[in-house]
């Protein structure tokens, strides 16, 4: 019998291919490309918003991104305070000066490790980028962010500055910034489940065992935990998003990784991507098949995990479309959710303990339409001092925006 991933991904592979087939707007979008707008009676041009400005928007064929786009992340310079948009397409990672958000600059690119794929994830630790991708036998590239503040004709093309040859295919690479440690995920190793590899020095990424007693990890987050459980405080703390449940795993004996608990919910189709609320109580995952599969609208589902041993569903929260979300993040009392074709949503969630999360804004890459299809908003990096957002889509490529008055 097939495993979840692969049945997962031949879905994936199947409605994309039929959705883009339907439409010919994804990869030649007919729209305007404005530099920006105000978001002004729930338009940013032809973007539907609701509180956030459009500041620049970029295509792929800007990015030199190849066909689609993936993934994103981001950094800020420690010595200059610019900030850049590391950006993953189909070909590559296109990285962006995006210091004047009005105006951004399209520095350099590094080229995929092998060939190109749908599938590119970026991280970063102490000013260096760390790459992995689906593409067959690609490894990981590591990039030394600081050279982008060197170059005086851009766009460059890179080379990596390291690499490391481990494992092949990734789906996904985790750092925690705290211990120095990379968690790459989905790979052909330790069945599907983390990678470890210590990057405290960069340039020298050193293999440091796994984990394969859960099986496959699609995603995951690792903290240095300093949340409610006593029990856990100061151990390293993997949430590992796999299919068809959550796994708490104490991951910091690399030696001997220790599942603490696994938690599962109703109606799973995909257990795809979650993250801690900052003071590590709750944890907050979106499940991409379930709007597929059960024909609900946008479902975010919250666990209570006060007590690692005993982690519990704690609510839900439907959002206002049927779109297929994606990736989420908190920064504060907010969650920012890439939710495809409905675009990124904001969402209030100061009252989360009372089952009380509110959507405060959004902003629309996709105007399409909402359907519950693999087309817009991949991923949304909500981080930066300034309040830029950026959103990376796979079919027109990275979105500056910015709170409507900010």
């Amino acid at each position: 019998m097939k495993n979840l991933n692969t049945i997962f991904f031949s879905v994936f592979t199947i409605l994309f291919t039929i959705s883009c087939s339907k439409n010919n707007t994804p990869n030649n979008p007919s729209t305007p490309q404005p530099n920006n707008s105000t978001c002004t009676n729930g338009f940013a041009d032809v973007f539907p918003c609701n509180d956030y400005d459009l500041m620049a928007h970029m295509t792929l064929e800007d990015l030199n991104g190849g066909i689609e786009g993936n993934d994103s992340w981001g950094w800020t310079d420690s010595v200059s305070g610019k900030e850049y948009a590391l950006v993953c397409t189909s070909s590559g990672v296109s990285f962006v000066d995006i210091s004047n958000p009005m105006d951004p600059i399209l520095i350099g690119t590094l080229p995929t490790a092998t060939t190109n794929s749908s599938w590119r994830d970026v991280k970063v630790y102490n000013d260096y980028a760390f790459v992995v991708s689906e593409a067959p036998n690609h490894g990981m590239q590591v990039f030394d962010l600081s050279r982008l503040g060197d170059v005086t004709t851009p766009p460059e093309t890179f080379t990596e500055d390291a690499y490391y040859n481990q494992f092949g295919n990734a789906h996904n690479i985790v750092i925690n910034e705290v211990s120095g440690y990379a968690y790459a995920v989905g790979t052909n190793t330790y069945n599907g489940g983390p990678h470890f590899v210590n990057i405290q020095d960069p340039l020298n990424p050193i293999a440091a065992g796994g984990y394969s007693n859960d099986s496959y990890s699609h995603d995951a987050q690792v903290v240095t935990y300093n949340g409610p459980d006593t029990d856990y405080v100061g151990r390293e703390i993997l949430i590992g998003s796999n299919e068809d449940e959550v796994v708490i795993v104490d991951v910091t004996d690399k030696n001997n990784p220790t599942n603490i608990s696994n938690v599962s919910y109703s109606n799973i189709g995909f257990t795809h991507q979650g993250w801690f609320t900052e003071d590590q109580k709750y944890f907050i995952l979106g499940d991409e098949l379930d709007e597929i599969n059960y024909n609900t609208r946008t479902r975010t589902i919250v666990f209570d995990f006060s007590d690692l041993d005993n982690p519990s569903f704690h609510m839900q929260h439907l959002g206002s479309t049927t779109a297929i979300d994606h990736n989420v993040y908190v920064k504060g009392n907010v969650l920012y959710q890439a939710n495809y074709t409905s675009g990124v949503r904001i969402i209030d969630i100061s009252n989360i303990e009372t089952n009380t999360m509110t959507e405060i804004g959004f902003f629309d890459t996709y105007p399409e339409n909402n359907n519950t299809s693999f087309h817009g908003a991949w991923n949304v990096y909500p981080f930066f001092a300034s309040g830029n957002l950026i959103i990376s889509d796979i079919e027109r490529g990275l979105f500056i925006i910015r709170k409507s008055g900010n």
